[in-house]
């Protein structure tokens, strides 16, 4: 099965690779015919090695574009008709990519209107070829999984009617999928007996991460009255962190407010929840960004780190920085790094969270903590890849262990590497109890569901114009 899915990976690059390659090859041939150059040229060995090779960096550069936007992301789920769509964009924005840096210095054309057909012809032959490969790959990718050649172990939620009528709807109209249906998980004490006795039941849904591990699930299914809020919520909890993909039977009231996209026109409308944050492109982009940022920012600012060391060291007895187990990306610990603004030994008496006229700060870290100068050596932790310049706050398990007591959906915030500033810390501020904790909670879980570079830009101007006010705390 694992070697008929990579298969499926080869055959959809090698498509894209050789529609390229033979776009790149006819464009050479055009821009011959539409700049007059075809009269009299003969075509040498010389030239065929250099357009092999050009075209062979072209098709190069074509496949890492279409990794960067994600086209191969989830390749079992394209529709041809969306594929197409895409593809008239990417093709769009490559095009331009190429003809800004090897067609536009190109000697031959001696007009702006050889330009404009030489661009269009290019950016023609890309799609269409393209498209009719990748159409073809597509196509071949969806017969292997009509055949049930590739299939996903889906596991279905939900015991009354409802689960029943779904699991009906999913064998009816959703073959396309190749959802393989092995079981449910009971939801409260009755089962519809028809359900019982088309479906094995695997155990109860507050089993299902283990579940997940032991039937190695790809796919979820949450069928159960869309009304049941909170159970809904305690499901996809503890689905959190889960590798298998869910989807949510919607209501009426859902699917009027938009919320519900249907990838497949006729298939059973689902809302899925969103397993990839942020498109591959910008989640390089934003690693980049973390990186670099953090490096210059450590050069170009030594002098401020000097000068907050020394003052730190002027204010009281003990070390300038103070590191602090914390827990981050998928529920890892690591170690904080700030400067150190109370006196030794703030939490001889168990952890503690500060609060505006907190004894334990010192004069000078009461000021660092105005304008945030405490969290400078956290650029470090950011550079190791510990944490990101936007993200949620990295919280201490002693604090995370009562957070989640209250609201177990906290861990959602452990999908991403947690930030030296975010969007909870800039709308909200410090929290003082763990009450304020859960009520700054929405701001992250907001964030985390509109996760773009725009909104890391917002967050960080957001930030700035505290550090400028002295609003921090």
């Amino acid at each position: 099965m694992q070697l008929i899915r990579r298969f499926q990976y080869v055959k959809l690059v090698a498509a894209d690779f050789g529609a390229a390659l033979l776009a790149w090859m006819c464009f050479y041939l055009v821009r011959k015919y539409l700049l007059n150059e075809l009269t009299g040229y003969r075509f040498t060995e010389g030239a065929l090695f250099d357009l092999t090779g050009s075209a062979i960096f072209i098709a190069v550069f074509w496949t890492f574009l279409y990794t960067l936007v994600g086209e191969y992301r989830d390749i079992y789920r394209k529709s041809r008709l969306g594929e197409l769509l895409r593809l008239a964009r990417v093709s769009l924005l490559g095009a331009v990519v190429i003809f800004f840096t090897l067609l536009l210095d190109d000697q031959g054309v001696v007009n702006y209107k050889a330009y404009y057909k030489t661009f269009s012809a290019y950016y023609l032959l890309h799609f269409f070829i393209t498209g009719f490969l990748r159409t073809l790959a597509v196509s071949s990718v969806q017969r292997t999984i009509r055949k049930g050649y590739i299939s996903f172990p889906t596991l279905l939620v939900g015991s009354n009617t409802l689960a029943l009528n779904t699991f009906h709807e999913l064998v009816r109209t959703s073959k396309h999928l190749g959802l393989r249906m092995v079981g449910f998980a009971p939801v409260g004490d009755t089962v519809d007996p028809e359900l019982a006795t088309e479906l094995p039941a695997r155990g109860s849904y507050q089993r299902l991460p283990a579940l997940v591990r032991a039937l190695k699930i790809e796919q979820i299914v949450i069928a159960i009255e869309p009304s049941e809020h909170l159970l809904i919520q305690d499901i996809l909890t503890l689905l959190d962190g889960t590798s298998a993909r869910v989807s949510i039977l919607p209501d009426l009231y859902q699917m009027l407010l938009g919320s519900v996209k249907v990838n497949h026109l006729f298939g059973t409308p689902l809302i899925e929840i969103k397993q990839d944050l942020l498109p591959v492109w910008q989640v390089i982009l934003k690693r980049v960004i973390d990186v670099v940022g953090s490096a210059l920012f450590l050069v170009l600012a030594s002098w401020v780190y000097a000068f907050t060391a020394v003052m730190v060291k002027l204010s009281s007895p003990g070390p300038v920085f103070y590191r602090q187990e914390r827990i981050g990306r998928n529920g890892q610990p690591f170690r904080i790094i700030k400067f150190r603004s109370m006196f030794i030994d703030a939490e001889k008496m168990g952890p503690a969270l500060s609060s505006d006229h907190d004894p334990r700060i010192t004069k000078w870290g009461r000021f660092m903590r105005k304008v945030r100068l405490d969290e400078l050596p956290q650029f470090w932790n950011v550079l190791k890849g510990d944490m990101s310049i936007v993200g949620p706050r990295p919280e201490r398990q002693f604090f995370i262990d009562q957070i989640v007591k209250i609201a177990p959906h906290y861990r959602h915030l452990h999908r991403v590497r947690p930030g030296l500033t975010s969007l909870g810390q800039v709308k909200y501020g410090y929290a003082e109890t763990v009450a304020q904790m859960v009520e700054r909670l929405k701001f992250d879980i907001l964030y985390i569901e509109n996760m773009s570079l725009a909104m890391d830009f917002r967050v960080l101007l957001y930030t700035l114009k505290i550090i400028v006010e002295g609003r921090g705390k």
